[in-house]
């Protein structure tokens, strides 16, 4: 491992545990809402964490078992049977690592950054709705389901509702302790002294909950009980936890629903990993920038091992890449130490970690929660005019339906006011003189016209009224789509009816009355760059 990641240990190794507690039961929940064992998304963490974070190119991202994934997995399983659907995890993570070698990652940076504030705000709402019940002690939804329609059979909004008609008091009370304890942290202890820095508020929380837990176990009104805890499979012995590895399935190579799953688990992954990306450069304070062809490697490695050895699906995720970016987390030190806490509590303390209540671990994604959706994005939003705030209301909202679909109609909304946008500013149009009898009418091109353009520019030349001198300016004009020029071929006819004289000025100098547009771009020299 490179040293120079030592540097920043002490900020890598508290954010390290802080996305510990984070991941630890968005791995088991995942898993669970997957209809997959518990312990292939601990399998996931640990990959995601150690592997994935160490050839991973991204400081401060984070990856793990994805809940986006979810139905695609609980699908796959159902259909195909658990050792041949890690078999469709392997391809997919071939497929991840041909992307990669073929510069795929470059779609990640055509996201608009509207898009991808909006994903954070929805996401960041999500995180918020989905733990207002585990705050409450309200557990029948396994951690990490993030959909709108949940596996436990109601909503986001209906278990909230259930949640406040089924309140337990002894998680209600241990979590509104520990979101307490977590806030004076951040806004007033860690103010006073770098003590309170070093030992990050949440792991003081989760130590708090813990020892609530071991003092009200014998009081009837104020204890925890085993549903309210956090659920890590205990083996019996050595052999016991090993029996929870699982392997593929090779016999099914040749059957083709193994071979579209593993692409759709490939494509799926790799657009959510370029999604949290793009997302986590944005809130990076150092405004680092991932390689995302080398992250899709990464990416597809993981999941390779994850699948040989019975783990689910790994993308980059949001939640624990913001809990990292939150804490303080410098380096990818701090992603692959998380990994490593999390093998190590599989394998050492399994017992401590069931000792923790979920009400505590909802406190903390709260605040990670609160930070991505804070209000202050909403204003500035706002401030940015029409263009930038409909597409990310639009992704905020939809992205609680569904993350994907969220994204996918966000970003549509987004092309087509670029589009429109395009469609305004193609050229300008200058009435220079105007009188009874003649017109002067200038157009200037604007740097890159295509054929987005063409009706803008169709509109335009179907205006100008007979008897006009149009001056066409392409001297700044870069790119001239052929659509574009060939509108200018038709309307040379239409010209000569309405008697309207036409000037071209470009690089090369000026032509009066062309006999052909086509003619004339087709025999520009090559050092002319005004024009494609």
């Amino acid at each position: 491992m490179n040293t120079n990641l030592f540097k920043n240990f002490k900020n890598d190794f508290p954010a390290s545990i802080v996305v510990f507690f984070v991941a630890l039961p968005l791995c088991l929940g995942i898993a669970l809402a997957s209809g997959a064992p518990p312990f292939s998304g601990m399998i996931a963490g640990i990959i995601g964490g150690v592997i994935v974070g160490a050839i991973s190119g991204s400081a401060v991202g984070v990856s793990g078992p994805a809940a986006g994934l979810a139905a695609i997995v609980m699908t796959a399983i159902q259909s195909l049977g658990y050792e041949s659907f890690l078999l469709a995890v392997v391809i997919g993570g071939v497929i991840q690592i041909v992307f990669g070698i073929i510069k795929a990652g470059v779609i990640g940076y055509y996201f608009p950054s509207s898009v991808i504030k909006g994903m954070l705000v929805g996401i960041g709402l999500i995180i918020i709705l989905k733990q207002i019940p585990h705050f409450f002690g309200y557990d029948a939804d396994p951690e990490g389901d993030f959909f709108f329609f949940q596996v436990d059979g109601s909503n986001t909004f209906s278990e909230i509702i259930n949640s406040i008609n089924g309140i337990s008091l002894g998680a209600t009370l241990i979590g509104a302790i520990a979101l307490a304890v977590i806030i004076l942290w951040a806004n007033v202890l860690e103010k006073k002294s770098k003590i309170f820095t070093l030992i990050q508020g949440p792991f003081v929380a989760v130590i708090i909950g813990v020892i609530y837990f071991l003092v009200t176990r014998n009081n009837t009104a104020l204890s925890i009980s085993a549903e309210h805890l956090v659920n890590v499979p205990i083996p019996e012995n050595f052999d016991s936890f090993l029996n929870q590895f699982s392997f593929p399935n090779f016999g099914a190579i040749g059957n083709k629903e193994v071979w579209i799953t593993g692409f759709t688990i490939a494509l799926v992954a790799s657009l959510e990993t370029l999604l949290c990306v793009e997302a986590t450069d944005k809130i990076d304070p150092r405004k680092r920038v991932t390689p995302t062809n080398r992250e899709l490697v990464a990416q597809g490695s993981g999941n390779i091992i994850s699948g040989l050895i019975g783990g689910l699906p790994i993308t980059q995720v949001i939640v624990r890449s913001s809990a990292n970016i939150q804490s303080g987390g410098q380096t990818k030190l701090s992603a692959i130490l998380h990994g490593f806490l999390l093998l190590i509590s599989v394998l050492i303390i399994p017992t401590v970690l069931n000792m923790i209540p979920l009400a505590v671990l909802a406190s903390i994604l709260l605040v990670v929660g609160y930070k991505l959706a804070n209000p202050k994005t909403f204003k500035s939003m706002f401030s940015l005019g029409w263009q930038q705030y409909v597409p990310f209301l639009i992704t905020v909202l939809l992205v609680q339906y569904n993350l994907l679909i969220g994204i996918g109609i966000g970003l549509c909304i987004g092309i087509i006011i670029v589009l429109y946008k395009s469609f305004q500013n193609s050229h300008f149009l200058h009435i220079k003189e105007r009188d009874n009898t003649y017109h002067h009418v200038k157009m200037d091109l604007a740097e890159e016209v295509t054929f987005f353009n063409k009706g803008a520019i169709m509109r335009e030349l179907e205006n100008i009224p007979e008897n006009t001198h149009l001056e066409i300016n392409l001297l700044k004009t870069r790119f001239l789509d052929h659509d574009i020029i060939e509108i200018f071929e038709d309307f040379l006819d239409k010209a000569s009816n309405r008697n309207i004289s036409i000037k071209l000025t470009s690089k090369r100098g000026v032509v009066e009355n062309p006999d052909s547009f086509i003619d004339f771009f087709k025999s520009r020299p090559k050092s002319d760059l005004a024009l494609k």
